[in-house]
């Protein structure tokens, strides 16, 4: 690293159809504190049908060190690593299509990287949403119970296991490998992993501030969190040793739930071990929306619990379906040689 300011940087945004945030993403960037003639934008498109590349070309007219890259797989790994393939800077910072960043971001990125040697830099996810459901759907994403990660809660400085967005000295790569392309999601958490086996440090810091706008109905945020769940599993199965209890909870808990109601017609017991669970549940859910709603507002006491109940269960669903077709993929492969 150089000295103070003078480290060259590339801002990569991986963007496919974001034109609601996006212009206010770019203004972000655009407008950081750090010395414009020492960072560039590295826009990768996954071929967008709405106006995402007209949004980018016209910021280009602002900022020449604005480049527009293509993404043909579209996914957010493969835009990940066309971008760093292609940077010129020394230090490499992820800005997502749909968040917007402080305008010290870089500054605080690069200051922290400098003087932690850490190998990614990041900020507690910081959610905000539009609507009222969208709001809940915020406020349950960043409180511990819907979510486990202490990247999205933390408010100390500290190192974690990963970390939203991040920073990162453009060696590391060189070191630990790129994204790998064969995940669609959870690729942030299996690089960090990575990082982390190789001797390196994650370290979230609230000195480092974006916002991040959420999905904004529950039928979006189950297929989100689905996905999450179904590509965590991917991720433990190529590193067992990442494995996290706090990863393990949400699937423990469907299968517990799932079994012990299809065999309480059948087996003696289950119907009040099954009554146990979902009881136990129903009261922790509703012990920790009564606490989120006496800070956010009474308001968002009824629909809380929906929220907190489709994280949770379409997150332990897509683990349990990944578990379960990633042998009936290979035997299906086997089949076909």
């Amino acid at each position: 690293m150089g000295e103070e300011g003078t480290e060259f940087v590339s801002i990569i945004v991986p963007v496919r159809n974001e034109e609601k945030h996006f212009a206010n993403c770019l203004e972000a960037i655009v407008e950081q504190d750090y010395p414009s003639h020492r960072f560039e934008v590295l826009v990768v498109d996954g071929l967008s049908t709405d106006r995402t590349p007209e949004i980018a070309a016209q910021f280009r007219d602002r900022f020449s060190n604005i480049r527009l890259l293509k993404n043909p797989k579209g996914t957010s790994s493969t835009a990940m690593n066309i971008a760093i393939r292609n940077a010129k800077g020394e230090v490499i910072v992820r800005v997502d299509g749909h968040s917007y960043i402080e305008r010290d971001y870089i500054a605080q990125c690069v200051l922290h990287l400098r003087a932690t040697g850490a190998q990614n830099v990041g900020g507690p996810l910081q959610a905000r949403a539009e609507g009222f459901v969208g709001r809940a759907i915020a406020f349950a994403i960043t409180f511990p119970f819907g979510q486990g990660s202490p990247s999205r809660y933390a408010k100390e400085e500290r190192y974690i296991d990963s970390v939203f967005l991040g920073a990162f000295p453009r060696e590391i790569f060189d070191q630990v490998g790129l994204y790998d392309e064969r995940l669609v999601h959870n690729q942030d958490y299996e690089l960090n992993y990575r990082i982390r086996a190789a001797g390196g440090k994650i370290l979230c810091t609230p000195a480092i501030r974006s916002r991040y706008y959420v999905r904004e109905n529950l039928l979006d945020l189950a297929k989100q969190y689905f996905r999450y769940g179904f590509w965590k599993w991917r991720v433990i199965r190529k590193h067992p040793r990442s494995v996290m209890a706090r990863h393990l909870v949400a699937p423990l808990f469907v299968s517990a739930l799932l079994t012990s109601g299809l065999l309480a017609p059948l087996v003696y017991g289950f119907r009040h071990l099954f009554l146990l669970i979902l009881l136990s549940y129903l009261a922790a859910s509703f012990m920790a929306s009564l606490y989120l709603a006496s800070r956010k507002g009474w308001r968002y006491l009824p629909i809380l619990p929906l929220v907190f109940a489709t994280i949770h269960l379409c997150w332990g669903l897509g683990f349990i379906w990944s578990l379960i077709a990633s042998p009936l993929r290979r035997l299906e492969e086997q089949s076909e040689k």
